[in-house]
């Protein structure tokens, strides 16, 4: 067999110039020259034959088989990544790299205390930790880059096939109202309250505003009718604006039991309506499982979930 026309560096650099936008920005994230990475590109192209790159932009823009070579090379690095984590799998959880995907509630408040008890008992195992929309980190679990992740949407429907995906727990979205809001002095709310109401809520394609839409119309609650005051990019923001007195909002259970211990922030109970969503575990099966991904799912997953309700644990 004669040699590759290509090496896994000259890869890891197609890769990072397509990332990064630039030839520049691409050598600055992999600390090496400017003049070093267009030299591999050059290479590459002679050794292949073929060009890569459009020369006539100034843009980093992939020829076809540029766009070959960089779909295949993903193939080949993550494949190379998945085989050293098989790797380090021989030490039995003495080193070696858990790599965990998450959407946003999830990610930001369920995740971190997850991830702390797994290190408390596995040290030596490094935890990286990613955080994207519900289509993001399923891809990124389809392609290797992630082993294990939780997400609150729906997988994308190219990858039904492809990915492993087991009910977690729900997870409950309370309405959140200022402690000083007429309101906050009542047991229960009426769903034609709710039109009263200036709302603080996140973007239309968000995954949690869609679950909470769709809950509200099985309880014929039209929150096209909802009167919304602004909408905002994050949780962290939106309960800020809520605790400032802006306006009431849905949010996930999980993410507001500090302000609820402290008394900060009020759940408003609707009479008669429960909104809540599931939460899923998702792998790839045709992937390496690793004993840390394995040894996170049995050991650390089931400590935060009701074992009666098959709810989120939302305690400090």
């Amino acid at each position: 067999m004669s040699d590759l026309p290509f090496t896994l560096d000259q890869l890891r650099i197609l890769q990072a110039i397509i990332k990064e936008g630039s030839f520049k920005r691409a050598a600055n994230s992999l600390y090496v020259s400017q003049p070093a990475v267009s030299l591999q590109i050059q290479n590459l192209e002679k050794q292949l034959n073929i060009p890569i790159f459009e020369r006539s932009s100034k843009r980093a823009i992939l020829t076809d088989a540029g766009s070959l070579l960089l779909r295949y090379g993903g193939r080949i690095l993550a494949l190379c990544e998945e085989t050293c984590r098989a790797l380090e799998d021989l030490q039995n959880l003495q080193g070696g790299t858990l790599v965990i995907g998450a959407s946003q509630t999830t990610g930001t408040y369920l995740m971190p205390r997850l991830i702390g008890l797994f290190r408390q008992r596995y040290p030596q195992v490094t935890v990286q930790l990613q955080i994207h929309s519900t289509r993001l980190i399923s891809w990124s679990v389809a392609n290797g880059q992630v082993d294990v992740a939780v997400i609150g949407g729906e997988i994308p429907a190219e990858l039904k096939d492809v990915l492993h995906v087991t009910s977690y727990a729900e997870d409950e979205l309370a309405l959140i109202l200022p402690t000083t809001h007429k309101f906050s002095q009542m047991t229960n709310i009426q769903k034609e309250d709710l039109y009263r109401l200036r709302f603080i809520a996140l973007d239309t394609q968000s995954t949690i505003r869609k679950v909470i839409d769709k809950v509200l119309n099985e309880y014929d609650i039209d929150s096209s009718r909802f009167e919304i005051e602004m909408e905002l990019s994050s949780i962290e923001a939106i309960k800020n604006a809520v605790q400032s007195g802006l306006g009431v909002a849905f949010v996930s259970v999980s993410a507001i039991a500090k302000e609820l211990e402290l008394g900060i922030l009020h759940w408003a109970k609707i009479e008669n309506v429960t909104i809540k969503r599931m939460l899923s575990i998702i792998v790839n099966p045709n992937r390496y499982k690793s004993k840390a991904a394995d040894t996170f799912s049995k050991e650390i997953l089931t400590l935060f979930v009701n074992p009666a309700r098959d709810q989120l644990l939302i305690e400090p």
